[in-house]
């Protein structure tokens, strides 16, 4: 008997100056929390992973011959190639539960997308957003980033002192996630540099890295004191 693959998605429209518009539709499948690739067409070369992997990267070549993320991106990019980040751009994203909306910039629209896409697959540094990504968060400010990464991370630890293993509650090695991921998005703009004939999707991915930069930040320099007021009553 075929397996029935419970899912979730988001509807994306990009609706330009000129009344252009770009739709992506993303289906999710609920238990692994990969995207649900629409057909089995061979990836572009620039996706294997010999051509495509992070410095850090764990994944066995002999196992993967593209990278999971740039597939992911592929199916993006080739939407996309012909603007600039400062396009402006009304875009609206659908989900069974509401409705976004907002008017900005491409670069920002796109970020919101990517944030989707980059996530959303078997790569295992951004596969630890994927509780995140699970409650994605179009056009989230950097302080609500904040919230929303030092929360997932609490509750990641919760589950493993719940499992038996070591909690990490100190959160020293989230700064060491949050390197990698900055190491990863640097990876990634290089390389879509050399195929993207404008910059809205690097853009994105550049405005992705500096919420990166901001959550490391906040974790060298302990800043939490403006989130601890938040839990007055707790104390």
């Amino acid at each position: 008997m075929e397996e029935i693959i419970s899912e979730f998605g988001y509807d994306f429209s990009f609706r330009f100056n000129d009344d252009k518009e770009k739709r992506v539709k993303i289906r999710i499948d609920e238990k692994t929390l990969n995207i649900i690739q629409p057909s089995l067409k061979i990836p572009p070369k620039w996706t294997e992973i010999s051509n495509f992997k992070c410095s850090h990267c764990p994944i066995d070549e002999n196992k993967f011959k593209y990278c999971p993320l740039a597939v992911n991106l592929n199916d993006v990019i080739s939407d996309f190639t012909e603007f600039h980040s400062y396009d402006e751009v009304e875009v609206t994203i659908h989900t069974n539960a509401r409705t976004y909306y907002k008017r900005t910039s491409l670069q920002n629209a796109l970020g919101s997308l990517l944030g989707i896409v980059m996530v959303a697959n078997d790569c295992p540094t951004m596969g630890k957003l994927k509780p995140m990504m699970r409650f994605h968060l179009p056009f989230a400010t950097l302080e609500e980033t904040n919230y929303r990464v030092l929360s997932m991370y609490s509750l990641a630890q919760y589950v493993i002192a719940k499992k038996g293993g070591e909690p990490d509650w100190e959160m020293n090695k989230l700064k060491d996630l949050y390197e990698e991921i900055k190491l990863l998005n640097q990876n990634v703009c290089r390389h879509l540099a050399k195929i993207e004939s404008k910059d809205a999707i690097v853009n994105a991915v550049v405005t992705l890295n500096s919420f990166a930069e901001h959550v490391t930040f906040l974790l060298s320099k302990n800043m939490f004191q403006r989130l601890e007021i938040l839990f007055k009553d707790y104390l």
